[in-house]
């Protein structure tokens, strides 16, 4: 079959398109051929050796994909042949809360993800898909979707009173648009872009800030809440924008810190607001099976559809890579066969 592999991970260019062997079933496994996958920033870190450092050369890359099983384990009782599936971003953690042990099976990163033709997986990590989904949208779900679910909900406890303010345009921030509309709270999102603000409104965001035409945009977040602040708030950023999410926030919100796109420098953060305002700066480490099972479930009620902002080929998986690189896309970038 063909696929991909991280190579020696010096920029977009080490991917390599390979010819390797399919994979065989194990008893507690199941074989998925795939039919898309989508992009995450941690893939463009893991090939600039940003994430967890050095990786195998021949370990394949991508947490997301969706596909149909096509072979199952002898001890596989819950999928069958033809069932239309995606595959969670942490194969082993199915419930409660997140534990060391499972990060030896985040996909892409310390075990093969997705970027195959073929790919066997635990069974308790795969997931069936509704009928309503495409294979390019189920693909969009599992890490994006489940790390916005699990801040604006299940850590976050959002209501319909509840500000929930979100940083820039990509996949992890769409969805929370998404989902806090769902759950009838107010979504307050960030752009440097008007164009990119303009879609967002098409999806029922409440409040769109330019960040770049309004340098201040923590002001901005409080003047659309009537002085309240965010109650919850996905932050993308991470020490170079926690500033202004510290001032944006709410007393006794939550911040769930998903990530550092606007770099990692800053040493002399105030922490004081942190204190004074009684907020809780969580971690958020994508979820668990359940938590996608709980999401698909809330989606399908809602009708709500992951936001493609652009697919490619399978064969264009670098091109893929370098649109992601250029930040010119809104949601998801995905790859079909």
């Amino acid at each position: 079959m063909k696929g991909y592999i991280v190579g020696d991970q010096k920029g977009i260019n080490s991917l390599k398109f390979v010819d390797m062997q399919e994979p065989e079933c194990n008893d507690n496994e199941a074989i998925i051929k795939f039919h898309s996958h989508s992009l995450n920033y941690r893939d463009y870190m893991i090939l600039n050796q940003w994430y967890g450092g050095l990786k195998p050369e021949t370990l394949i890359p991508l947490s997301d994909g969706a596909g149909e099983i096509v072979e199952i384990g002898t001890n596989v009782k819950n999928l069958k042949i033809g069932d239309r599936v995606c595959v969670n971003f942490f194969s082993d953690w199915i419930n409660g809360p997140i534990h060391p042990k499972y990060f030896s099976s985040d996909l892409g990163g310390s075990t093969n993800g997705t970027l195959v033709e073929y790919g066997a997986f635990p069974a308790h990590g795969i997931v069936k898909l509704p009928s309503s989904f495409s294979y390019a949208e189920g693909a969009c779900i599992p890490c994006a979707g489940v790390t916005a679910w699990n801040t604006i909900f299940e850590a976050g406890k959002v209501n319909k009173e509840s500000n929930v303010l979100l940083l820039g345009t990509g996949g992890v921030s769409v969805f929370g648009v998404q989902i806090a509309k769902a759950m009838g709270a107010n979504a307050i999102i960030t752009s440097s872009s008007d164009k990119k603000l303009e879609v967002l409104k098409s999806l029922g965001a409440d409040h769109c800030i330019n960040y770049k035409s309004n340098k201040d945009w923590a002001a901005n977040v409080l003047e659309a809440t009537n002085g309240t602040g965010a109650d919850i708030a996905i932050e993308t950023g991470g020490p170079n924008t926690m500033a202004h999410t510290f001032e944006a926030m709410s007393f006794n919100g939550l911040i769930g810190l998903i990530g550092f796109l606007s770099g990692n420098a800053n040493t002399s953060l105030d922490m004081m607001p942190l204190i004074g305002k009684n907020i809780n700066l969580r971690g958020i480490a994508v979820g668990s099976v359940e938590m996608l099972e709980r999401l698909l479930k809330c989606m399908q009620t809602n009708a709500i559809k992951p936001y493609i902002g652009k697919e490619f080929h399978f064969s264009e998986a670098k091109e893929a890579l370098a649109y992601m690189e250029s930040q010119s896309h809104i949601g998801k970038i995905v790859i079909n066969h």
